[in-house]
């Protein structure tokens, strides 16, 4: 008979001893892998929802402001010398170290039209780029072509227009292709048209207004972006739109130091179990240890006998555990995010960890009550027979 069989039968024998080591590490391993699981997940959804979200760089003109006070009354900024940016000239944003990471690029011209003696804004995009720009769009009609416009929903209502009315503007004669849905946003007062369009009636051939900037942001670097197309348009201010996420992730990052602090009192709790629950095993066999010892077995013997016990329930926590966490996290995922789209991920990396953290803590916890149990003395172990 081996050591490992020995191992073996005691953990068949003391069933509640062994359960009872058992869970503990178990809390602790799929807790925390749960909680990591969560966070994974949760960051995920937070990178899809970025890139969703469209537009993250802005890139508008550089402009001069004045502010004016007049006998200690401030009248406001005043700009001065606006230079609208080239529409030739967006080529060289291609050319930046992570053009790659650049998902669309949608120049607008933006000025003022009048319509059935209102005032409105036109807005001239480009409308393959607005699909990823602008996804929540949702339009009723088509997507305007040469000398048709897309309404927003409130310019639609105050102008009294519908899908196929026509209006003339600067003499050119224009047709309502479609209407969008309302956004709650600015885009719901404007009238767009398509770039050359509006530039034509606005007469800004080759120059736009601002460009939005949707880069693929898993991961991606938007400050050093940013940085990099100020320098290939150093007439142009550019800026990153993060303030959208910026709470989010603020919160995510909370519970991150949260999961890692709740991790370490787990692990703290569950070595606390493992050592109490084997120094009492330990005790209740101080005679069977001493029959080991009088038969031959050395202190070494014994020593691994009690540690290949703690190794084993070990690693059956680290595995079980690992499972139990991983399917937690899948269940909760959605309750966090709000979305059935994202899934934990298996690591293998955090499986590793999971059952190296069970192993580690059951073997580190175990080598005392070893080391009281090979200090038993023989004849005094036999005595208590």
């Amino acid at each position: 008979m081996t050591l490992k069989d020995i191992a073996l039968r005691n953990i068949r024998r003391r069933k509640a001893k062994a359960g009872f080591v058992l869970a503990g590490l178990l809390i602790a391993v799929s807790t925390a892998v749960a909680l990591l699981g969560l966070i994974e997940g949760m960051n995920r959804d937070i990178q899809q929802k970025l890139e969703e979200y469209g537009a993250n760089i802005l890139i508008l003109p550089k402009t001069e402001n004045l502010s004016l006070t007049y006998g200690g009354l401030s009248l406001g900024p005043v700009s001065f010398e606006m230079q609208e940016i080239r529409q030739a000239d967006l080529v060289r944003v291609k050319a930046i170290k992570n053009a790659a990471n650049v998902a669309a690029m949608g120049p607008t011209v933006l000025g003022a039209i009048v319509v059935e003696d209102r005032k409105v804004l036109l807005a001239g995009v480009d409308f393959r780029a607005t699909k990823i720009l602008k996804p929540w769009w949702k339009i009723g009609g088509m997507v305007p072509s040469d000398f048709g416009v897309l309404l927003g929903s409130e310019a639609a209502r105050i102008l009294a227009l519908k899908t196929g009315d026509h209006f003339k503007v600067n003499g050119s004669e224009l047709q309502v292709s479609g209407i969008l849905a309302p956004t709650g946003s600015q885009d719901d007062h404007l009238v767009f048209a398509r770039l050359d369009t509006a530039q034509s009636l606005l007469r800004k051939e080759g120059r736009v207004s601002m460009v939005e900037v949707a880069a693929l942001c898993n991961a991606c670097p938007i400050e050093s972006m940013v940085s990099q197309i100020s320098r290939a348009l150093p007439d142009t201010k550019v800026m990153a739109i993060q303030q959208v996420v910026q709470s989010r992730m603020e919160t995510l990052d909370y519970f991150r130091k949260f999961s890692y602090g709740v991790t370490a009192l787990l692990v703290l709790v569950g070595s606390l179990v493992v050592l109490v629950t084997m120094m009492g095993s330990v005790r209740e066999r101080t005679s069977e240890i001493g029959i080991f010892r009088a038969m031959g077995f050395r202190r070494s013997h014994v020593i691994r006998i009690i540690l290949l016990e703690a190794g084993i329930i070990s690693a059956m926590a680290g595995v079980l555990g690992y499972l139990i966490g991983f399917g937690s996290a899948q269940v909760a995922l959605p309750f966090f995010t709000g979305s059935n789209g994202i899934g934990v991920i298996f690591d293998p990396l955090l499986a590793a960890a999971a059952f190296a953290a069970a192993v580690t803590m059951g073997l580190a916890s175990s080598v005392y009550p070893a080391l009281l149990a090979a200090r038993i003395d023989p004849s005094d172990a036999l005595r208590t027979l």
